[in-house]
């Protein structure tokens, strides 16, 4: 199983990137929690644990694969404590594209490349 832990569901998600997700089986979308950009090591530090258990209890660990993508500090203790639990986890790379409008907004697409084990 597949746990998309992130907020790009899968049925977003172009062909390429839904091929190379065959591999993993099936794939369960789990929205990423808003992380408040003023919490502390210790709030984090709890909001990682409640959803680590969240994903541990939606199968057998050896059966799954997390792709986590997010807020960095959040996303490093997450991926931290499913590896110790001998969970894998996998990132999706892109290549940015990033055109920039005449009123001087910029509009970035990103298109998969790749998953990339943490």
């Amino acid at each position: 199983m597949l746990v998309n832990f992130s907020n790009h569901p899968f049925r977003h998600w172009d062909n390429k990137q839904r091929e190379a997700s065959l591999c993993y089986g099936n794939i369960v979308d789990l929205s990423f929690p808003a992380v408040a950009p003023n919490s502390d090591k210790t709030q984090l530090q709890a909001l990682a644990q409640d959803w680590v258990q969240k994903i541990v209890a939606m199968g057998d660990v050896r059966d799954i694969t997390v792709h986590v993508m997010g807020e960095m500090t959040f996303t490093f203790m997450v991926v931290t404590k499913l590896k110790e639990m001998g969970i894998k986890c996998i990132a999706s790379t892109t290549e940015r594209k990033t055109t920039y409008n005449a009123d001087g907004t910029k509009v970035s697409e990103f298109q998969f490349v790749k998953f990339r084990e943490y």
